[in-house]
């Protein structure tokens, strides 16, 4: 049995199985060490609607029809329950068994129903509620196969320990928390906890004051979501990253290509784009639709676009181009494949329809703030840098601690720079380059910032660093080619350059300024 894809299966072929009736029997199955009542059943198959007791009674007799009588027993009053083990269920005619619960090659997540601690019942909807959001927002997110709603639910009201629950449910990551309210006050906690071995990886506690419930509980839960995903993507890295090389399947060879990719661009390494390249088309050697191999390769080849590395820069287009296409076409909701699919669109001159990619991405899913970071940046090399700084503040502040923090630092210096706030564009570098030093990018926006800011010496100090960083880049910037088309920051950009270069006048900065 496979819900992922919704099949059962008999002798390995798929045996043709009704909706309702294949959730009847997985909602047997998870619950097979017990009675499985009818309310369960139906709550489980027919999840908000009021439905008839005889719609329950058709499924039952589908099943006892396909598995034989004698499999399901009727416990009258009670409900129903699995007549036999799950091991003799896995017979050569029949195997609809826990050890064929295949998961997609990503991390797995179940998000635990919330916990109301007001103690008031009125308020159980909103933790209800609140869950119910979270797992609808986190499958947007294509690294993450989100465990349904119907399956988690079915542990309401019951307590015990955390890996036990995620080994019911077969998922890797579980995500549990709580719900408070004291007169117009709520506080909401959440923990994300590893359920192999029960330690916690990141936990987190919103106090807020209630003005609107459906507002609070939407930026709630986007809170919570743009926290909780790079989280596990974090996890997961550094989790692969450890294993050893041999045996990994394609999502893990991804995600190893995947972390060599962000060492590439936050150290300027060359060598560790070129092993994410490697990796990532091992991962589609093994699985040619693995979107995560593919957006890892759209990745890569921005990177030696953008910096001029390349052999050759428009191949490097090109490729990009084509893998962020061919992940679109696998999952047309892939929003970073949209981001991709639009900075290469930028690259390629054609900024306006790269915005409208990169503005698509940010729509697919609300919830990124990676994606929300790159459009503010992408929004003010196009002309709009105060729309594109509220972009990027407002990622900061949806994932304070995100591991890619330094990214979004990076968007916000050069949005800054558009916007001739210099001062906080210069922080902004700053800090960023105190998280990732060899951030090419970034030192790039703090030399042009330290200009603007009127720090002329401060700025030729930092342009040799850069330069070591990224010669190539270094000759097509002095030249005037930059990743925007207006003017005034293609003119700006490449004076306040040259002055830091030592090749202008400091002077020739003021009529900018």
């Amino acid at each position: 049995m496979r819900p992922s894809t919704r099949q059962l299966l008999a002798a390995g072929k798929p045996v043709m199985l009704g909706e309702r009736a294949f959730d009847v029997l997985l909602c047997l199955l998870k619950q097979r060490d017990r009675v499985a009542s009818k309310d369960a059943l139906m709550a489980f198959a027919w999840p908000g609607l009021v439905v008839e007791d005889n719609n329950l009674s058709v499924q039952i007799a589908a099943l006892r029809k396909l598995l034989g009588p004698e499999v399901l027993v009727t416990l009258r009053g009670r409900g129903y329950q699995l007549a036999l083990e799950v091991a003799e269920l896995a017979t050569p005619a029949l195997a609809p068994t826990l050890a064929d619960l295949a998961r997609p090659d990503k991390p797995s997540i179940a998000v635990l129903p919330f916990s109301n601690l007001g103690g008031d019942a009125k308020q159980a909807y909103f933790a209800d509620g609140i869950t119910e959001d979270i797992i609808t927002e986190l499958s947007r997110f294509h690294t993450l196969f989100v465990m349904a709603r119907q399956s988690a639910l079915i542990d309401k009201g019951r307590a015990g320990d955390v890996r036990s629950v995620a080994r019911e449910l077969d998922v890797r990551y579980v995500l549990e928390g709580s719900t408070r309210r004291v007169a117009n006050r709520i506080r909401v906690t959440v923990q994300l906890i590893d359920a192999l071995t029960g330690n916690h990886i990141w936990a987190e506690r919103y106090d807020r004051v209630l003005v609107d419930m459906l507002t609070l509980q939407e930026e709630l839960t986007q809170a919570i979501v743009a926290a909780v995903a790079p989280q596990v993507e974090n996890f997961e890295m550094g989790r692969v990253c450890a294993l050893p090389p041999g045996h990994l399947s394609a999502y893990q060879l991804a995600m190893r290509g995947w972390a060599a990719a962000w060492v590439g661009i936050s150290q300027s390494d060359r060598a560790a784009r070129a092993q994410a390249k490697t990796d990532a088309h091992a991962a589609l050697a093994l699985d040619s639709r693995c979107g995560a191999a593919l957006r890892t390769l759209a990745f890569t080849h921005w990177q030696d676009a953008y910096s001029h590395s390349a052999p050759s820069v428009e191949q490097a287009i090109e490729e990009g181009t084509h893998a962020a296409t061919r992940a679109l076409a696998i999952a047309p909701d892939d929003h970073i494949a949209y981001l991709w699919q639009g900075l290469f669109a930028m690259l390629r001159g054609q900024p306006q329809t790269g915005l409208l990619d990169v503005r698509r991405a940010h729509e697919v899913n609300p919830n990124d703030a990676l994606a929300l970071a790159y459009l503010g940046m992408m929004e003010s090399l196009c002309g709009e840098p105060c729309k594109g700084v509220v972009h990027v503040t407002t990622a900061l502040r949806l994932s304070p601690r995100d591991p890619l923090r330094f990214a979004f630092l990076n968007a916000l210096a050069w949005s800054c720079f558009c916007a001739g706030d210099y001062a906080q564009g210069t922080e902004a570098a700053q800090r960023c380059l105190s998280a990732a030093p060899g951030f090419a990018a970034a030192r790039l926006g703090l030399v042009i910032n330290l200009v603007g800011l009127g720090d002329i010496e401060q700025a030729r100090g930092q342009f040799p660093a850069w330069q070591a960083q990224a010669p190539e880049l270094v000759e097509v910037r002095l030249g005037g080619q930059w990743l925007t088309w207006v003017p005034d920051y293609c003119q700006r950009s490449t004076t306040f350059l040259r002055v830091a270069a030592s090749l202008q006048d400091a002077a020739a900065a003021d009529a900018f300024r």
